[in-house]
């Protein structure tokens, strides 16, 4: 873990409302300099605080309005098992979030898709042609109460 002073707290928060800010932009907001700015998120990007600059695109708004939550368990707990599930889920592009968890279930999914036959393609894809999934259930998003991918900063 990487020490974060005042001013990389406020950087990073800044940056996650918005990135796109130029130097002089983000230094104003931040209360610094820009030259001193442009060295702080060099560095935050280095250390690996900052991992990646993306855009942010509303599944909705390109035709997959359908968000699942999938809770899957596995019949054994192996590492090769374990391996296996997880590439198939790598090579699903309808898969946006895989957790490995711990609890009841072995992970849980977020997934988009255009329509409900679309999703029995992904369930065929990674679940029935899967002999060491022992089970899986779909929970169907109503509406989105939160999206953030904002991460408060201590």
């Amino acid at each position: 873990m990487i020490e974060l002073d005042e001013l990389d707290r406020r950087i990073l928060q800044e940056l996650q409302r918005d990135n796109r800010h130029s130097a002089a932009e983000l230094a104003e907001l931040v209360n610094s300099s820009p030259p001193t700015c442009l060295r702080r998120v060099k560095r935050l990007r280095d250390e690996g605080v900052i991992i990646g600059d993306i855009a942010l695109v509303d599944p909705a708004a390109i035709g997959r309005r359908m968000t699942m939550i999938v809770e899957v368990t596995l019949e054994r707990d192996r590492p090769d098992v374990i391996e296996v599930f997880k590439r198939a889920v790598a090579d699903c592009e309808e898969v946006s979030l895989c957790y490995y968890v711990t609890g009841d279930v072995d992970f849980v999914l977020i997934i988009h898709a255009a329509t409900m036959e679309e999703y029995e393609g992904v369930i065929d894809r990674i679940f029935h042609k899967n002999a060491n999934i022992k089970w899986f259930k779909t929970l169907i998003s109503i509406r989105k109460i939160k999206h953030s991918h904002h991460v408060t900063v201590i």
